[in-house]
């Protein structure tokens, strides 16, 4: 059934490529993307294929998902990104399907690629809003990742709220993966409403990570940075 897919992919494989992707996906014993395999091809050919396979069923989406090489997995993320941008009249079941297998966009440019443009952008059009706290509690780090990297939807549409109250949640969450996924969505409200963002730094500075502080502060002046920086710092304990 995806044989034909499969080969698309392969034939942009490259073993080099595949050696330095898994040295910057963290594949080694104890990193977070331990075992994940990589055929070594690039984003825009894996998106060129995926638009070649945009009609693939769910049960194919669902096998590719399964597989253990990682752009087979992101390839068949990009189809459902694909599918819900031309399928209005059936974007729930293409989201629950999503997040029910989540636990298959298992690195962090999985869940960039795709939560966004699926997860996003439903909750943004039902304003099921509670479908991202909901993943917020889940004990998995992906499912926590894509909660708050699909608020990049929503704030782009100027809503902020659901971002500032995860950021709050995950002031105190030990993966680096979330303080630098929370920075950077901080940072993306400040880039729109940068009072909203000094509000929250005013609040929290004291609390956070150091990396989500200063993806938060990117794009803020220099003598803003600074300030932030130079506040009295406490970890808050999980």
């Amino acid at each position: 059934m995806i044989q034909e897919w499969q080969k698309d992919l392969r034939q942009y494989a490259s073993e080099d490529k595949a050696k330095i992707l898994s040295r910057f996906f963290k594949t080694g014993k104890g990193e977070y993307g331990e075992g994940d395999q990589f055929l070594g091809i690039t984003v825009p050919a894996i998106r060129a294929v995926s638009r070649n396979h945009s009609e693939e069923s769910v049960e194919a989406i669902g096998m590719m998902l399964q597989s253990s090489w990682h752009e087979d997995r992101m390839s068949a993320l990009l189809t459902l990104v694909e599918q819900y941008r031309r399928k209005k009249s059936n974007r729930k079941e293409i989201t629950d399907f999503y997040v029910a297998n989540l636990s298959r966009a298992n690195n962090w440019d999985l869940i960039d690629l795709s939560a966004p443009k699926i997860l996003g952008e439903y909750v943004a059009e039902s304003g099921e809003t509670d479908r991202l706290l909901h993943l917020s509690d889940h004990p998995d780090l992906w499912h926590q990742r894509a909660a708050i990297v699909a608020t990049l939807t929503l704030i782009k549409k100027g809503e902020f709220s659901p971002t500032i109250l995860l950021a709050e949640k995950f002031l105190a969450h030990p993966h680096p993966l979330m303080h630098k996924a929370t920075g950077w969505m901080l940072r993306e409200v400040g880039k729109r409403s940068e009072s909203r963002l000094t509000a929250f730094l005013d609040l929290h500075t004291s609390e956070m990570p150091r990396t989500a502080l200063r993806y938060a502060i990117e794009r803020l002046s220099a003598e803003q940075r600074t300030h932030y920086m130079h506040l009295p710092h406490r970890r808050l304990k999980r």
